[in-house]
């Protein structure tokens, strides 16, 4: 067991629309610290993602495989361009009709991005969620979150604060309660660095949806 664990951290649940649920979650952020929240599809948790011993710490916390990459939530569609490099037409214009919203692009990332965020590969997923606190977070921390569903490993994604507080308490710093998630099932995934794109995981956007909007661009 990583001797994160065996310290504990002290893990503080604090509603999501509280006054100070943002400062507080920014601070920790900034500190390297471990952040859950809820989103439009299932809670996450996320560490500042240029902060690289934040990002491998979210790998151990989840005892995620080192060789699967984490993707990185952002303020707005315009913040791709801090991350990702050789940015297709296509995603400005699919950006444009599902985001925010639960769908994840794959694009090749920027020299900005740690290689423990896309585990040394050349792509990195992004994704703009429809919460605006996750937003908003993001604004405020001026960095994308390096985020992954708030569970451990190989378990189902949690969709309440509960169930985020059973798997990681005592292994991230703050818990913001947010209610049951609305979307319930994870982001679709698409790869738009290959062609034609691919859908890597289905989720909450469907593949007729996405079929749809590629016939007609």
């Amino acid at each position: 067991m990583d001797s994160d664990f065996r310290r504990e951290t002290k893990t503080v649940r604090l509603g999501a629309r509280m006054p100070d649920a943002l400062t507080r979650a920014v601070e920790l952020l900034r500190q390297g610290d471990l952040v859950a929240f809820p989103t439009d599809t299932v809670y996450g948790v996320g560490a500042h993602a240029f902060l690289e011993e934040a990002v491998a710490r979210l790998y151990r916390v989840k005892g995620r495989p080192a060789d699967q990459p984490i993707a990185l939530l952002l303020p707005d569609a315009a913040a791709m361009e801090s991350v990702c490099t050789n940015i297709p037409p296509l995603a400005w214009q699919i950006a444009e009709r599902f985001w925010p919203g639960g769908l994840s692009l794959v694009l090749a990332r920027s020299k900005a991005v740690p290689d423990r965020v896309t585990a040394g590969g050349s792509t990195v997923a992004v994704r703009v969620p429809d919460h605006p606190l996750v937003r908003a977070i993001c604004r405020e921390l001026e960095a994308p979150l390096a985020a992954s569903s708030a569970n451990c490993h190989g378990l189902p994604p949690p969709v309440t604060a509960d169930e985020v507080e059973a798997a990681l308490v005592g292994r991230v710093s703050l818990i913001l309660d947010g209610g049951r998630c609305q979307g319930g099932v994870a982001s679709t995934v698409l790869d738009l660095t290959v062609s034609p794109p691919s859908i890597l995981r289905r989720g909450l956007v469907t593949a007729e949806q996405l079929a749809g909007i590629l016939q007609e661009m």
